[in-house]
């Protein structure tokens, strides 16, 4: 994380730190006239950092060593493993599947969590928060801009795994037709194109925990806490998940359908599933980005 700054707000001018990040921030919105230059300006910040390249880094990781094991150690036996780790050394496609599925009850949240947890009390902890706000962007735009850089994250990250296991499972295994789960065969072209949707559908899985995390980070200034505090909620719902006794809440759970992608392997793809998912995800957007917009509205950020 970039090294702690401060902003003082004096008679309507801002001083920002010497480096002038924040105020070249602020400039370019204002001289954007808004709301999109705004987006842009974030979208630029996050990508730009070293930490959001390392968890990207440690994300394509995971399908190279899953890739780089199977090939050092010889397939895995039917029912060993993680879902579709059998299926790698048959065609090299699976890779990219095989890791979504390792990766989406720890890493993609732990990386998402660290992004939206950043987003409010990131920027209060610099003391960048107040600058922003200048910009003709209001609070409740400037909350929207912040979730949508990280529903970005959620998006470039689960393609990351989906792509990256793609391209090291084709320079390592053969790489064929792919077999569907109902029994068919579907040409490498249409394979690929599953895959992709199979890294929205992940994407889409990940909103939910985005607004958790917005809203988190509305209540303090300390974004280490927002992060854990977030992290631990997807922990925790998945543990909730898998105790029987408690199945009444399941179909209320952001995690309850992050491993339904598997329907869009099918012949043909059951998009039910795909569309149930946003559709719960929409819920917990709905509820925390309220939360989070009536956070943001009634906090005072000048004082």
């Amino acid at each position: 994380m970039s090294s702690p700054e401060s902003t003082a707000i004096s008679g309507g001018a801002a001083t920002a730190r010497a480096d002038g990040a924040p105020a070249a921030r602020g400039s370019r919105a204002l001289r954007g006239g808004g709301l999109r230059a705004l987006l842009a300006s974030e979208l630029a910040t996050l990508f730009r950092r070293r930490r959001t390249w390392a968890m990207v880094a440690a994300l394509a990781l995971i399908p190279i060593l899953i890739a780089i094991a199977i090939r050092l150690a010889g397939p895995a036996g039917p029912g060993r493993g993680p879902a579709f780790l059998d299926q790698v050394a048959g065609n090299g496609l699976f890779v990219g599947v095989t890791a979504l599925v390792v990766a989406t009850p720890l890493f993609l949240p732990l990386t998402v969590s660290v992004v939206a947890g950043d987003t409010i009390a990131g920027e209060a902890s610099l003391g960048t928060l107040r600058y922003l706000l200048i910009a003709p962007a209001g609070r409740l735009r400037l909350l929207l801009v912040k979730y949508a850089v990280a529903a970005a994250f959620c998006l470039a990250a689960a393609l990351t795994v989906i792509v990256v296991g793609s391209v090291v499972g084709w320079a390592l295994f053969p790489v064929g037709p792919i077999t569907l789960l109902s029994g068919g065969e579907v040409s490498v072209g249409e394979g690929l194109l599953r895959l992709l949707a199979i890294g929205g559908y992940v994407a889409v899985s990940m909103l939910g925990l985005s607004a958790i995390g917005l809203f988190a980070s509305t209540l303090t200034v300390v974004p280490v806490g927002a992060m854990a505090a977030t992290a631990i909620l997807a922990v925790v719902a998945q543990i909730v998940g898998a105790i029987p006794q408690l199945e009444w809440i399941h179909p209320w759970l952001f995690t309850d359908r992050w491993f339904d992608f598997a329907d869009l392997l099918r012949s043909p793809p059951s998009w039910d599933s795909f569309r149930d998912n946003a559709l719960l995800q929409a819920g917990w957007i709905a509820v925390f980005g309220g939360l989070a917009g009536w956070r943001l509205a009634t906090r005072d950020i000048l004082s």
